[in-house]
């Protein structure tokens, strides 16, 4: 489970991202030069890059490194390989 201050940070990093896609939106409706949208739409990759690795690193943490039981642990792992398979392709 997530701790209520690593919560906070991944809610903040989801806002910002909302952010983010509502200045492109913005600039789309204002036809702002491609240039400036294509840098808009690199920096959200970035940012949603780094929450994916945020999140992934957290439940390997909690779910495979930390897990009460060898199950839980098989569990956690299968999960996440499951996530990497879906976000490689």
């Amino acid at each position: 489970m997530h701790t209520q201050k690593h919560k906070d940070r991944l809610i903040g990093r989801v806002r910002r991202l909302k952010g983010q896609l509502e200045g492109v939106e913005r600039a789309l409706n204002g036809e702002a030069p491609c240039g400036e949208i294509l840098r808009q739409l690199a920096s959200i990759r970035g940012a949603i890059s780094g929450l994916t690795a945020e999140v992934m690193e957290h439940h390997l943490r909690e779910h495979v490194l930390e897990a009460e039981t060898e199950a839980d642990r098989h569990q956690g792992g299968e999960e996440l390989m499951g996530v990497l398979r879906t976000y490689l392709k």
